[in-house]
């Protein structure tokens, strides 16, 4: 497979490089379907640029290749649901409307970052969809499922994952959802 959005980054197949991925990263793509996770490179990057603005900037990826995981939390009464939501990074999650609704829950909120991160056993700003906790919902923008090719944390802030769009939309949990991510300004 060669990877095409990878800037100045040199992927490489990610199943071949675990020491790059999370721990529930890698166990996860070790359960996926052999032909989709043949589909993910992974690249290191410099942890201290892993959040998407310096990301991109950094490594000469446009921020319409690159998509946000946000780990959000919703509340209907004693009720605590948990989510994920991938956007393109040049968009925003419309958390108080398609998601709140989406969830059927009263109110949504980001995720507290000690929460998400010990949820899902990886590390903030590097959170990623793959090996999120099976009860998850993965609500994925259309714009995104439709990506010849997007990046996305590794699960740790020392990589980022290449893959098609069509990978996240395959994954367990998974769900397509049209105009999740809202332009911003």
């Amino acid at each position: 497979m060669e990877w095409t959005a990878t800037g100045t980054l040199t992927a490489r197949p990610a199943l071949a490089h675990p020491e790059l991925l999370a721990v529930p990263v890698t166990a996860a793509l070790g359960v996926l379907d052999p032909a989709l996770a043949a589909s993910v490179g992974v690249a290191p990057i410099d942890p201290n640029v892993a959040d998407t603005a310096a990301f991109c900037e950094r490594y000469g990826i446009s921020m319409d290749a690159s998509a946000n995981c946000v780990v959000v939390k919703g509340k209907r009464g004693g009720d605590v649901r948990y989510a994920a939501c991938m956007v393109l990074a040049s968009t925003r999650a419309d958390v108080n409307g398609l998601v709140r609704r989406h969830l059927d829950v009263r109110s949504v909120s980001f995720a507290p970052m000690d929460e998400a991160v010990a949820l899902t056993g990886m590390e903030y700003g590097g959170i990623t969809p793959i090996g999120l906790p099976a009860d998850w919902p993965i609500l994925v923008d259309a714009a995104v499922a439709a990506s010849r090719e997007v990046v996305i944390g590794g699960g740790v802030r020392a990589s980022k994952l290449f893959l098609p769009g069509s990978v996240l939309a395959a994954l367990p949990g998974a769900q397509v959802i049209e105009a999740l991510g809202r332009s911003v300004g």
